[in-house]
């Protein structure tokens, strides 16, 4: 399963955890300006804005897991089984693909609000990639530098949330993940009082206790109230350094390490990459499992008036420095 979150200092930033059992040998890949966007139901793109993200590369198709474009608008998309309901073919609808869904975005949009008027017409068709890479049950978040929203194509139609906690996990829905949350409106960063009983001598032990009852199971709804009270009660500096340092941390309070979530005949659910997105800057930084060196590559290094794309393996053996 997966998380995803925003978080501002000075600047935007925006992220996530891809849990899975297997890797497609996904790499960052860049589209620059003048790639052209080939979709199934739609008409192509031929000029749009840059796009930098995670992506497997398919017959020269990003199929992105998360990415953030030259505006500042950020889009990924996460498990979302049992639930995600793509629908036929729809007249008079932009019909688009769900492996289409954040490149048709991220291409027009520069920000929150103009991504809402494509979604008002959007509808997301049961459409393949491939014969071998069938559709993908998704929900997906988008963010601009203020705001999220999120997607989600259901049984009842496409659904559009507000995001206020600018957090995405998994099932249930979102709202039901929202409504959770105020199952734990007691938690607190502070030390607790003795509410139990005035006639008990009950007495703090430890520090942290404000925190009781905070999830720290790996299950979605877990995941979504610890990474949402972790990142809304985090502190970080302004500088560069710090603010993605402490994205990464936050992230890291819902990893999953190989071992914990069995997925069957030997196989482990493991965090395959951390990614935080500086919006402002177009910069993506990422980990590995393997390699918790923060690895970062600038869009705006890269020629973006170009019209083919340009990927980076991503580097996975660990990074020791040896200071003696």
């Amino acid at each position: 399963m997966c998380t995803a979150i925003t978080y501002n200092t000075n600047n935007h930033y925006f992220g996530r955890n891809l849990d899975l059992e297997y890797s497609y040998k996904e790499t960052v890949t860049i589209v620059p300006r003048n790639y052209e966007f080939k979709f199934r139901q739609v008409e192509n793109i031929n000029n749009h804005y840059a796009i930098i993200g995670m992506a497997y590369v398919a017959n020269n198709f990003p199929l992105y897991y998360d990415a953030i474009n030259e505006k500042g608008l950020a889009m990924a998309g996460l498990n979302f089984p049992g639930n995600a309901d793509y629908k036929e073919i729809i007249n008079g609808k932009d019909n688009i693909a769900p492996f289409e869904f954040i490149p048709y975005i991220l291409s027009q949009c520069s920000n929150i609000e103009e991504a809402k008027k494509l979604l008002n017409n959007i509808n997301i068709a049961k459409i393949n990639f491939s014969d071998e890479l069938p559709v993908s049950p998704l929900h997906w978040i988008i963010s601009d530098k203020e705001n999220s929203i999120t997607v989600e194509s259901v049984k009842d139609g496409l659904k559009i949330y507000e995001n206020p906690v600018g957090v995405l996990t998994n099932n249930p829905t979102f709202d039901i993940q929202l409504f959770n949350l105020n199952n734990y409106m007691s938690l607190s960063t502070e030390p607790p009082v003795n509410n139990f009983s005035k006639s008990l001598n009950l007495e703090k032990y430890s520090r942290g206790m404000g925190a009781m009852g905070l999830p720290g199971d790996l299950s979605s709804a877990s995941r979504f109230v610890k990474a949402t009270f972790t990142k809304m009660n985090s502190k970080s500096g302004d500088s560069e350094s710090e603010s993605i340092s402490q994205f990464f941390h936050i992230l890291e309070s819902v990893y999953q390490q190989r071992g914990c979530v069995h997925m069957g005949e030997g196989k482990y659910e493991i965090t395959i990459y951390s990614s935080c997105c500086n919006m402002d800057k177009g910069i993506y930084y990422y980990t590995t499992y393997e390699n918790s060196q923060i690895t970062g590559i600038d869009m705006n290094r890269e020629n973006l008036d170009s019209n083919e794309l340009k990927s980076y393996d991503l580097i996975k053996g660990q990074k020791i420095f040896m200071q003696n």
